[in-house]
């Protein structure tokens, strides 16, 4: 059965000596993967319209396992990402985290614009580290381990939010921090941020000047509560920590 469908290139792999295995997260049908024949030859159109993150229109047979492109054509290159090494990281990462999380063949059109818009922000220049982020957090709430962010976990409702507890996997109240034992103390203002971030789609929030401060601390809470809560290990994480090593 021939689908001409809409997708991103999330990955890709060598299969044999001149073929490739394209991973794809499409409009119609979700995250799919097939054999694109010839796409390690540099000189083959599918060597080019199989790059990682590129937006394209394709043409595959679909079966019961691997499919096989047969044509495609380029919507949005996305070639600013590929041509940047740190951008290259983070958006892999996004990238891998969505594969690990969503099950195969099954469309979601509110993630499909979370990454193509996430990714065109990227490439346009916005800051990569507050999208993935974003990004990141949406996620969660599609591997169904978001923490919570609006009200205390312990139902405290009427408290002032405190703190971040990895253990009870979400804000706590200022009268529940004194029982915590592994927590980050938070202010109103990254309170604030962390629920906009978790809640608000990419393609609300035109401004994204959050302080380098505050997305390294984000960065760190939410790297312990997907240790915890998470569980599955994403290769282009260590890929992208060792970047920031370099920065």
């Amino acid at each position: 059965m021939f689908e001409k469908v809409e997708g991103i290139v999330l990955r890709t792999k060598d299969y044999g000596e001149t073929n490739k295995i394209v991973t794809l997260y499409t409009k119609e049908f979700g995250l799919i993967s097939a054999v694109a024949r010839g796409a390690k030859k540099s000189k083959s159109r599918m060597a080019a319209i199989t790059q990682p993150f590129i937006y394209g229109s394709f043409l595959i047979q679909l079966g019961k396992g691997l499919g096989t492109i047969h044509q495609g054509e380029i919507i949005h290159s996305m070639r600013n990402i590929r041509e940047d090494i740190m951008l290259t990281a983070y958006v892999s990462y996004m990238c891998e985290l969505l594969s690990k999380i969503v099950n195969e063949r099954e469309p979601s059109k509110h993630i499909f614009d979370e990454l193509y818009v996430s990714l065109e922000r990227v490439s346009e220049g916005d800051p990569p580290q507050a999208i993935t982020l974003m990004f990141e957090l949406k996620m969660y709430y599609v591997g169904g381990f978001a923490p919570v962010l609006d009200t205390c976990v312990n139902g405290h409702d009427d408290r002032p939010i405190a703190a971040f507890s990895i253990t009870e996997g979400g804000v706590i109240c200022d009268q529940c921090i004194y029982r915590a034992e592994d927590y980050f103390k938070l202010t109103p203002h990254i309170h604030k941020i962390i629920k906009l971030m978790s809640q608000t789609s990419i393609k609300r929030i035109r401004n994204l000047n959050i302080k380098k401060e505050t997305l390294v601390f984000i960065r760190e809470l939410l790297d312990q509560y997907y240790d915890r809560f998470g569980g599955m290990p994403i290769k282009s994480k260590r890929f992208l920590d060792q970047m920031h090593l370099l920065e």
